[in-house]
């Protein structure tokens, strides 16, 4: 009887864990059994695995093959385990040595003709293994690029099995990975859409004042007003004011992307906050995240430390905006099924844009809507009180004439102009809150909101107005003086004043 150990990765959500895979083989029946919680695509890597294997020209053991995934408690999934089950196999048959295959992390899928095929979840997998200190993984040679994105991390790509046999069993130097690392210590810059500039939007400058506030902020924003005043077109252009995401969490950023598998090929590394904008047909599911047997996350994880754009908010089901409540609050989401609960990051920037009615016809202009208002109530009611109340920004945008429109030409900034005063604001709030775990007025909580970060009682005495009057919750409250705090930082004060808050506050309760 021969045993030969080695070790993987399994993912839960975008949290890679330890797994120990041993194969024994021993006298009994000829047969492969694998133990330890393996669902429907692990199942079927036996065949994978011995097909890889006698087209790579080496022996199948003619023996009981019995290969455990360790902790047998935890669910297994996927195809990656492809190649540890290979090489724990060829390592208790004594093809490849034993010693030499029970540090290294393998992950892939195998084909039939021995070639080792990408898969998904590399980079969080790698992270996973990370924890350990200083080790080595075996990667897809397709997936190198995502891979060496993990520092202090000996990254081994390899196309194919025979490859990998031979160099575990010559004991020659690894593979070199044919991409360094330092092509991607600073990554291109992105963006939602090439060619888009703020320069673009003429005659909403109160929209494009707010839309500097939640980059500066990373402010929730929500636009009301008829077809045509450039909702879409000022939601598209907030990623050209953000400024590029750090090193820790463009790795998180990257790892969720990773993990649904829609990173894009020629961008290991996304360097800029995402922008997602889901249709309004998709389901809870697709917005929130899930999955009947792997969950996937959904779109509010795919815009972490990014953009959620929600065109035609209101014609989202109900119980789909309800569910963005939760995420809103913590910056994360949990999704229970009866596998298991997945935690997966999502603090985002949501940004909604709304038309008036159904039949969106703009009275301003002569055009009669024919809308009752019991129906527009109806309509603009789907988006819940709750909801409404953790929007930090609310502006109601009318359709211009073309005197305005003419007016506003030169007035209009680049992208470029107002992203250099968000970065300088952005920089401001990074310094007063060094020595915190928080990046942004939006993030701060609000215990320590009232405790470090509260505004001097003149400056506070319009919210305490609107507080008594039963205008202003105690959640909007909070909302209201991070406003403020970013106002206060794009003007270059060191504490918001009474301008600041009444500004912020007139956002909350909405602008026209």
């Amino acid at each position: 009887m021969a045993v030969a150990r080695t070790r993987s990765v399994a993912l839960v959500g975008v949290a890679g864990r330890t797994v120990e895979v041993e194969a024994d083989v021993g006298n009994g029946l000829a047969g492969i059994h694998l133990i330890g919680l393996p669902d429907t695509a692990l199942s079927e890597a036996r065949d994978r695995v011995r097909s890889a294997m006698v087209n790579s020209n080496y022996p199948w053991p003619d023996a009981r093959i019995i290969v455990s995934l360790f902790p047998a408690s935890l669910p297994k999934r996927g195809s990656q385990f492809d190649l540890a089950i290979a090489m724990a196999i060829l390592g208790a048959a004594g093809v490849v040595p034993a010693e030499r295959i029970a540090e290294p992390f393998f992950l892939g899928e195998l084909g039939l003709d021995g070639r080792i095929r990408a898969v998904r979840g590399v980079l969080p997998s790698v992270l996973g293994a990370a924890k350990h200190g200083d080790v080595t993984v075996v990667v897809p040679s397709a997936n190198c690029a995502e891979a060496v994105l993990v520092p202090d991390v000996k990254v081994i790509p390899v196309a194919d099995l025979r490859q990998l046999v031979e160099w575990l069993r010559k004991g020659d130097a690894p593979p070199e990975p044919e991409i360094e690392i330092e092509e991607y210590a600073d990554p291109p810059k992105t963006t939602c859409a090439p060619g888009v500039d703020l320069a673009d939007v003429v005659g909403q400058p109160v929209a494009r004042r707010a839309l500097e506030v939640c980059a500066a902020g990373g402010h929730n924003l929500w636009m009301l007003g008829p077809p045509g005043t450039g909702k879409t077109m000022l939601a598209e252009r907030l990623p050209t004011l953000l400024p590029d995401l750090e090193l820790d969490h463009a790795l998180e950023v990257t790892a969720i992307h990773s993990v649904a598998g829609v990173l894009p090929p020629n961008a290991p590394m996304m360097s800029h906050p995402p922008f997602v904008s889901p249709h309004h047909t998709a389901t809870a599911a697709a917005i929130i995240g899930g999955g009947s047997t792997i969950v996937r996350p959904g779109a509010v994880s795919l815009a972490h430390r990014g953009v959620l754009f929600m065109d035609e908010a209101p014609e989202f089901p109900r119980h789909v905006l309800d569910g963005l409540r939760q995420p809103l609050e913590s910056g994360r989401v949990t999704v229970s099924r009866s596998a298991g609960s997945v935690t997966f990051p999502a603090r985002f920037m949501l940004v909604l844009a709304a038309n008036p009615c159904p039949c969106s016809q703009a009275e301003d202009q002569g055009e009669t809507c024919r809308c009752s208002p019991t129906i527009r109530r109806r309509y603009l009611g789907r988006l819940s009180g709750p909801l409404l109340d953790r929007i930090d920004m609310k502006v109601t945008v009318a359709r211009s004439s073309r005197r305005e429109l003419l007016a506003d030409r030169q007035f209009v900034e680049t992208s470029k102009t107002v992203a250099e005063r968000v970065l300088v604001a952005r920089e401001r709030a990074a310094k007063r809150l060094a020595g915190t775990q928080w990046r942004s007025n939006a993030e701060i909580p609000s215990s320590v909101l009232h405790a470090d970060y509260r505004p001097s009682d003149a400056a506070m005495q319009p919210m305490t107005a609107c507080l008594d009057a039963g205008t202003l919750t105690a959640r909007g409250l909070d909302r209201v003086v991070r406003v403020a705090w970013t106002l206060a930082d794009l003007a270059g004060k060191d504490l918001p004043g009474q301008d600041e808050t009444n500004a912020a506050l007139s956002f909350w309760l909405g602008v026209r």
